[in-house]
């Protein structure tokens, strides 16, 4: 009866937070991209639109994508030279993008990139010239820097590399919206979402 219990519970847990899935991936330009979002640390969101959960740079902490504004924020800076590998949420086998995975990912010449919506969630859709296969990444918003309010949600996408940024505050990131899609420093307090790619170290 109680291994009956205990199999409920986890199921119900996994519903609830739309997290579980098992990515094989798919490469795009020669990079193998997770086909969904982290969602709890070391999880996998059910679908490619699911927004996961957000974190913040080089922090192991899952917030949630939906509340307006959340408790326990931390508006420290977080710090460190790369993303350290204690604190990578992505699953087994995977890892953050590094700047070389994001722009091969943004190769106009490789690459097609467009906006669309995917089950209603608005987004863009990433295609190998090559292969026609793709990846979609949901415009699921980000967190504020100083309280966690949360911002730009089906208008914005944000999504963290492993890499440092120009200056102790900052940190690449990978963003777009329904005009364009780019790579730049951000202030690494804010919390985005994660998109893996394959780890083959």
């Amino acid at each position: 009866m109680k291994i009956y219990s205990i199999s409920i519970i986890v199921c119900l847990s996994i519903i609830l937070n739309s997290c579980g899935q098992n990515d094989k991936g798919v490469t795009i330009n020669g990079v193998q991209w997770a086909t969904s979002n982290v969602c709890a640390p070391g999880i996998f969101a059910d679908n490619p639109e699911d927004a996961g959960k957000f974190y913040q740079w080089n922090r192991k902490i899952a917030w949630n994508v939906t509340d307006s504004a959340v408790i326990g924020w931390d508006s420290t800076f977080p710090v460190a030279d790369v993303w350290e590998k204690a604190n990578d949420p992505c699953p087994a086998g995977w890892r953050l993008p590094n700047r070389g995975d994001i722009h091969k990912l943004l190769d106009p010449n490789k690459v097609n990139d467009e906006w669309t919506t995917v089950n209603g969630i608005s987004g863009r859709k990433f295609t190998d010239k090559k292969t026609g296969k793709s990846i979609f990444l949901p415009a699921a918003g980000i967190r504020g820097r100083t309280i966690g309010v949360l911002l730009d949600v089906g208008k914005y996408g944000f999504y963290w590399s492993n890499a440092p940024g120009a200056n102790a505050e900052e940190a690449y990131y990978f963003n777009f919206n329904s005009g364009y899609a780019h790579l730049y420093g951000h202030d690494r307090r804010y919390g985005s979402s994660i998109r893996c790619v394959a780890d083959k170290r």
